[in-house]
């Protein structure tokens, strides 16, 4: 059996990142510095960190940035006035807000709130729509990103059999649409599929995006697919590292170390039948931040018409 191909995710995120960081400076030269506004409301943990890392990145690469804190006690219609603001600001290109939002705070609302030409998540049900019919549109980080992956690796993608596991409006869906584009047969599976494996062993590239830590097992998978992991499940008990990290020493003494691994939707000892695979973490999830600069600087572009 030859050894699969790891699809190294941070590698691909560094060429866009500095393909980005070469438009703004081209954008600097017309009077233009593409702008993201990131909205972060109240104190989760986990979501000051990414918001955190988007906002770094986008000034390492020249961007402007705006990190806006609500505090946790925010209302609706605060909210709503707050992002009527960002939608007439001039120096600000792309609006994110950073889910989870608290209980009292209407997500819907507020995602439908944002301007599409700024939606730079790609949530908004006009960008959604442009993306099912193929217009020019911002389409959602993740699954872009997950393109990239593909196209930058010389993985073929018309005509082979994708099945996407997870049908979210996050991932599963325009993960199904964007591959449809690139002329792939597509098979969406959730919850409710029976006899799931079928479909799965027919899959030239695999989409796991299901939300359930190592869900994917060897027999599912078929010999030479290109599995593409989106899953970030986090394990803390011994009981579970050894369910799918057993033997694994270097993983084993980080685990030991900070009393907690990530684990995808895939179980490790599926990627030995792949032809290639995204590693979990350094996969996927670093595509995410740099398909948000790419989308800022698009959408400033969009906006001035060049």
């Amino acid at each position: 059996m030859t050894t699969p191909r790891i699809l190294d995710g941070n590698a691909i995120a560094t060429q866009i990142k500095a393909e980005v960081a070469a438009e703004v400076r081209q954008l600097s030269g017309q009077g233009v510095r593409p702008g993201l506004a990131a909205v972060l409301v109240g104190h989760v943990p986990a979501s000051e960190i990414y918001v955190r890392n988007k906002v770094r990145t986008s000034e390492q690469l020249g961007l402007y940035s705006d990190l806006i804190t609500p505090p946790d006690t925010v209302t609706t219609e605060e909210m709503l006035d707050l992002i009527a603001a960002l939608n007439a600001r001039e120096d600000i290109d792309g609006i994110l807000i950073q889910l989870p939002l608290p209980k009292q705070v209407d997500a819907k609302r507020l995602l439908e709130a944002v301007a599409p030409e700024k939606d730079v998540d790609g949530f908004h049900p006009v960008n959604v729509g442009r993306l099912q019919t193929g217009q020019p549109a911002l389409s959602p980080c993740t699954p872009a990103g997950m393109i990239e992956i593909l196209k930058r690796s010389h993985l073929p993608i018309a005509g082979q059999n994708a099945v996407v596991l997870g049908r979210s409006d996050i991932v599963g869906k325009p993960i199904s649409i964007l591959l449809l584009q690139e002329n792939a047969t597509v098979t969406i599976c959730h919850s409710k599929t029976r006899d799931l494996a079928s479909f799965t062993r027919k899959a030239d590239i695999l989409v796991a995006a299901i939300g359930r830590p190592g869900y994917v097992t060897p027999d599912m998978v078929k010999p030479g697919a290109t599995i593409l992991d989106v899953g970030i499940n986090r394990i803390t008990t011994r009981e579970e590292f050894d369910q799918y990290f057993a033997g694994d020493k270097k993983r084993e003494e980080a685990f030991l170390l900070k009393g907690s691994t990530i684990v995808g939707d895939v179980h490790p000892a599926a990627f030995r039948h792949a032809g290639a695979y995204t590693p979990v973490p350094g996969g996927v999830g670093p595509l995410t931040i740099a398909m948000l600069m790419s989308n800022t600087v698009r959408a400033a572009k969009l906006r001035r018409g060049l």
